[in-house]
């Protein structure tokens, strides 16, 4: 007998026990994906995914040592220390964006956390970008009460600091920055008014009761993550979780139905890892509750499905890129035709 009822309270909480989290994992996969699909129809269109396009600003010798990531500047991984980004070719690359069908453009930078010198520059094409109609995201490490403050007066829409993990495997992975300061950094943006982008990265070897546990402290956070961006990892050679074993797909997918049931009125980003996701998997992911993707050739250093691909895709499933919307009204929806989808580089 099905333990799907027929109605569900999605009432948004903050308060989840691991143990109530667990139980949603461990529901039968048919029940759990009615279940988040419920929670996707009450309050968002199911036919719809927001899109976002990521550029890395500045890319490399970060000094963090997280276990994952290729910037780290204490691992061989082939990836170039750069300079900041010249404003004139982010300003160009955000137009392309644009012209692919994106309504949200992200500015990622390897720094433990931006010099008070950097913040003006970054500032300057946060307004350039506004300036284009388009929404503005931006994950540049730790940030302090006054930079958070600076870059929510520059326009800056979303803060992207994800908390990577559950808190009891967390120093498993990094050793260089603790639990708590993500905490602080996602404190200092929400306490200026901007939205947050938080979410993780699934695969790292963690037991299932770490990810109950990871989406618990998500769901459990004093707000919502307005975006909550759920990883696969990306396994690059030179990074100490290179070799580990592949998470199983449909423990992905379970993942994300949980974090939209946990997190009902959040946007639920298909983040990094789906390079090498087949169709079908995606699919299960969006049937799960996923209505975000990032857009584009490259997620910061690792690949991503080209555009034309993921607008065939959206074409096979009657999916449409969701229009950007403010203030309750339609801003624009450039949104983009299959067949016209490599029409911009």
């Amino acid at each position: 007998m099905s333990t799907v009822s027929q109605s569900r309270d999605f009432t948004v909480r903050h308060d989840w026990r691991r143990d109530e989290v667990r139980a949603l994992l461990d529901l039968p996969f048919a029940d759990l994906m009615a279940r988040a699909g419920e929670a996707h129809r009450a309050n968002f269109d199911p036919n719809q995914v927001q899109v976002s396009t990521l550029l890395s600003v500045k890319t490399g010798g970060c000094p963090e040592d997280c276990s994952y990531c290729p910037q780290a500047q204490r691992y061989n991984t082939g990836v170039d220390a750069t300079k900041l980004m010249e404003m004139d070719d982010v300003l160009e690359r955000a137009r392309q964006a644009k012209a692919n069908g994106a309504t949200r453009f992200c500015m990622g930078a390897a720094w433990r956390s931006p010099k008070d010198r950097d913040i003006p520059k970054v500032a300057a094409m946060i307004k350039g970008v506004k300036a284009m109609g388009l929404e503005t995201c931006a994950t540049l490490g730790m940030l302090s009460a006054t930079q958070a403050k600076d870059l929510k007066e520059a326009g800056l829409d979303y803060y992207n600091h994800n908390l990577d993990t559950a808190p009891e495997f967390y120093n498993e992975i990094i050793h260089t920055r603790e639990f708590q300061d993500r905490l602080d950094t996602l404190e200092h943006v929400r306490d200026v008014g901007m939205k947050t982008c938080c979410g993780g990265i699934v695969g790292m070897g963690e037991t299932r009761n770490q990810r109950a546990d990871f989406l618990r402290t998500l769901a459990n956070l004093p707000a919502h993550p307005d975006s909550v961006p759920i990883n696969r990892l990306v396994k690059v050679e030179g990074t100490p979780l290179a070799e580990g074993k592949d998470l199983d797909p449909f423990e992905f997918v379970r993942t994300i139905a949980v974090a939209r049931l946990l997190m009902p009125k959040s946007m639920v980003r298909l983040s990094a890892g789906r390079e090498t996701m087949s169709d079908e998997l995606q699919a299960l992911c969006f049937l799960a509750g996923a209505n975000s993707i990032f857009y584009g050739e490259k997620l910061l250093t690792t690949p991503n499905p080209e555009t034309d691909k993921d607008m065939q895709l959206f074409d096979r499933l009657g999916i449409e890129p969701m229009p950007l919307v403010e203030n309750g009204g339609t801003v624009h929806a450039d949104i983009i035709q299959p067949e016209s989808a490599s029409a911009v580089a």
